[in-house]
């Protein structure tokens, strides 16, 4: 679904942007709401920003990548934690281009996440080249998404991916390693949780990142997510 987004386009910078688990759901500009198997699953576009609600077998998750004061993260290269018991790992790169090749990567990326029933894209009015793009994917008991956040003014587009896996059985779990409870966190991350230090991608996700639309993107639109990023 592609739409445009009824606010004006500020002058964020992709440097603005934060991570964040377990935000009660903030206000929205467009929403798509999913069903994955056993998983509701709601996509979120906050202005220049996205938030997925994600809730299921005993089980929820919330993450947010916005422009967030307060209890947050920059943004990770890379997070792997429980979530109310269940595997989650993140992964975000910052991309470089050129104005024409930013053009065109722009407008495939709508065009792929527009016509994809998961997909969930937003424009601003004014900027064609400045969106932000969701696509919810599913793959043998695995849920995932993909994000883009494009910022023409510098040249740079934001991409994420996540996956939220098998539930790890209490007794399987390391010392400690209990995992988020996503009922009790309204406020955002706890100050202890791991952010995902430079260069600590999960293993699995750094791949898929690092590969252009025709590589990762729309091998992951036709076949859930895609074969090289296990996320289990």
């Amino acid at each position: 679904m592609l739409t445009t987004l009824k606010t004006a386009y500020t002058d964020t910078r992709a440097a603005d942007l934060a991570w964040g688990l377990g935000r009660e759901p903030l206000p929205a500009l467009a929403v798509l709401d999913l069903q994955l198997h056993d998983f509701a699953v709601q996509l979120r576009l906050l202005g220049a920003s996205h938030q997925v609600l994600l809730e299921g077998e005993g089980g929820r998750c919330s993450e947010t990548v916005a422009c967030m004061s307060g209890n947050s993260t920059p943004l990770p290269l890379g997070v792997s934690t429980l979530v109310d018991g269940r595997e989650y790992e993140f992964a975000a790169r910052v991309e470089e281009l050129s104005q024409g090749a930013f053009a065109g990567r722009a407008q495939e990326l709508l065009a792929l996440v527009a016509d994809h029933p998961h997909g969930l894209a937003g424009t601003f009015p004014g900027s064609p080249n400045a969106f932000t793009a969701l696509l919810a994917q599913w793959n043998e008991g695995t849920v995932g998404w993909r994000t883009w956040h494009a910022y023409p003014q510098e040249g740079r587009l934001v991409t994420t991916r996540t996956c939220v896996g098998a539930r790890v059985p209490a007794a399987l779990r390391p010392p400690g390693a209990g995992g988020l409870d996503m009922g009790g966190l309204p406020g955002g991350l706890p100050g202890g949780l791991p952010s995902g230090l430079p260069g600590s991608v999960p293993s699995g996700l750094a791949d898929g990142l690092t590969d252009g639309v025709s590589d990762g993107v729309s091998d992951g639109l036709s076949d859930g997510v895609s074969p090289q990023v296990p996320c289990v």
